[in-house]
């Protein structure tokens, strides 16, 4: 019997019961094709003021440093795309923040899996991670076969498109890893010309400091740059053009999980309600919310600067 095959597929049964969309397998090993990208983009000065983005390079391209004798990563797509809307003519956040923080909602459906592997397969060594370590998550998504990176560097499925969480394990677990699918972006440029900053570049290069997320919940400076007035598009916190305009989010279906629900305020409130947002009902509406990395000050500092477009 194939152990590596059957302790997969048990994996990413677990993953389904748990509320995973997708699970793919990888083999851990360095990231050779990833290193001289990675480098030049933090060379070129793209991560803006992300400093932490030049912190363990060699970590960020070797699972092996992050868990000992790791053999696999497990790579992992939660769905978070909104029954409901904002209502369209007011300020917006991006949707992955409507519900609550992601990073607790799935990093506890992430040990759960672990603790199952430790039950039904026998003791591991892994780590979970969600997008809060050095660990280039669509690169192993794609290398684990849930999709392809698009040109605006989102993880995009063929069937589902990008409104996703992607995670991983890394663990010393020998599996059957899955194979790379192909690109399907073709000639589209659809994300590129919908930019309004003109971050998204040739090659599947984001420009991470000329990003409305960027503007909007990275740079912590008191005052958003002067050029990049009149170009947010009433986006508040975070940006979601590129994944709007993309053609394969005709495929993507609401999500079943309701942590991840919006409060009601968020979806109906007016550009005069937001403008005149106090903290107690930021602390109301985003409770338990990714948008508290941006705190309150944060938060109204990019309501005032649309306000005054």
């Amino acid at each position: 019997m194939n152990f590596s095959l059957g302790n997969t597929q048990l994996i990413k049964t677990e993953a389904t019961r748990l509320g995973f969309s997708f699970c793919g397998v990888s083999k851990a090993q360095f990231l050779e094709e990833e290193a001289p990208r990675l480098e030049k983009w933090l060379n070129q000065k793209m991560h803006g003021e992300m400093h932490y983005m030049e912190h363990y390079f060699d970590k960020r391209l070797d699972p092996t440093k992050l868990v000992e004798g790791s053999k696999s990563v497990i790579s992992l797509m939660y769905n978070y795309y909104p029954q409901q809307e904002q209502r369209q003519d007011s300020y917006k956040i991006s949707r992955y923040a409507y519900g609550e923080d992601y990073h607790h909602v799935i990093k506890g459906k992430l040990k759960e899996l672990v603790q199952f592997m430790n039950d039904e397969i026998g003791e591991i060594n892994a780590r979970v991670f969600v997008d809060s370590a050095p660990v280039l998550d669509r690169t192993w998504a794609k290398k684990s076969g849930l999709g392809w990176i698009g040109k605006n560097s989102m993880l995009i499925h063929p069937k589902a498109g990008s409104y996703f969480f992607l995670a991983e394990i890394i663990l010393d677990l020998e599996l059957e890893y899955d194979k790379e699918i192909k690109d399907y972006c073709g000639t589209c440029t659809a994300c590129i010309d919908a930019c309004p900053t003109e971050a998204i570049l040739p090659d599947k290069v984001v420009d991470g400091s000329r990003c409305i997320s960027y503007f909007t919940i990275e740079l912590k400076d008191e005052i958003i740059p002067k050029e990049v007035n009149g170009k947010f598009e009433n986006w508040m916190f975070g940006c979601d053009i590129c994944q709007e305009v993309c053609p394969w989010n005709r495929f993507s279906k609401p999500h079943n999980e309701p942590l991840f629900n919006p409060n009601e305020k968020l979806l109906n409130y007016s550009k005069n309600e937001w403008e005149e947002l106090t903290e107690e009902i930021f602390q109301e509406i985003f409770k338990k919310s990714a948008v508290k990395r941006t705190k309150f000050k944060g938060l109204k500092r990019n309501i005032s600067f649309l306000s005054t477009d």
